[in-house]
């Protein structure tokens, strides 16, 4: 029989809701939340193993649940309904499908990247904070077909409901490693990469550089920029001419400027 949840005190519904807040839970269990049928979609299509798929019968058909499920055949997951009281109780979103969905988490190991060419583009972001600037760097990679994003010195959990609503569920069409400032930089010498990091010192224009090479493009946070380390070891530090007052712009903003004109010489 269908197991069947309708009180929002039930002990798997406040399971739930601590790992949708605490970091320390999604990596003490090795599990995260997905909400919502596109993002389920996209994780299954991305090779996510879902563990339970909870779903509230008024707000999305269980043969669609059923469809879902038969996605991710290796790991079995069970499906529980819930009473729609419960889904408001848990979801972020409540205009969502009426699917939450807990899958199992990966470790995004530098050593794990796989290119697809010879000369792959690679955006690289140091510490980022803030779950919606990474969400919107994930959907700028998604959106240029970048080969690798990789995280600097992550201060947030890849795994934040925020960070997977903000981007639209492209956490999981991109391929995503994490590492420190040191470990990042020796891998990309050694796969031979260019290094252009967005910089004021010694700059070049960006449209002046040339992208066509393996190259990654490393970005660092509005507030403190990047750390020396990728200055001393950047092929080139590049910088986008301000016309206006200020100085400086969003970090996904630049990302997005200078991937795509990377792209825009690929294409050529």
């Amino acid at each position: 029989m269908l197991k069947k949840i309708t009180s929002p005190q039930n002990k798997e519904i406040k399971r739930l809701l601590q790992l949708q807040d605490k970091s320390r839970n999604r990596r003490k269990e090795g599990v995260f939340i997905v909400e919502g049928i596109r993002e389920t979609q996209l994780a299954l299509k991305g090779g996510y193993e879902a563990v339970q798929f909870y779903f509230c019968p008024q707000l999305v058909d269980f043969d669609e649940v059923v469809e879902l499920a038969k996605s991710s055949e290796e790991t079995n997951p069970e499906i529980i309904e819930i009473s729609l009281e419960v889904y408001e109780k848990i979801a972020y979103r409540v205009s969502t499908e009426g699917v939450v969905a807990i899958f199992n988490s990966r470790k995004h190991e530098l050593e794990d990247i796989v290119f697809r060419n010879e000369n792959p583009l690679i955006l690289v972001a140091e510490a980022p904070e803030k779950p919606g600037n990474i969400g919107a760097l994930l959907r700028t990679a998604d959106a240029a077909a970048v080969d690798a994003v990789i995280i600097a010195n992550p201060k947030t959990d890849l795994y934040n409901p925020n960070i997977i609503r903000s981007s639209v569920g492209c956490v999981f069409t991109n391929q995503i490693a994490t590492g420190s400032t040191s470990e990042i930089i020796d891998f990309l010498k050694e796969k031979k990469v260019n290094i252009y990091a967005a910089a004021l010192q010694s700059s070049k224009i960006y449209h002046e550089v040339d992208f066509r090479p393996a190259s990654a493009i490393v970005v660092g946070t509005e507030a403190t920029g990047l750390s020396d380390e990728w200055l001393e070891n950047s092929t080139q530090n590049i910088i986008i001419p301000m016309q206006g007052a200020i100085d400086s712009m969003n970090v996904s903003v630049a990302a997005g400027i200078l991937i795509f004109e990377a792209s825009r010489q690929r294409s050529i």
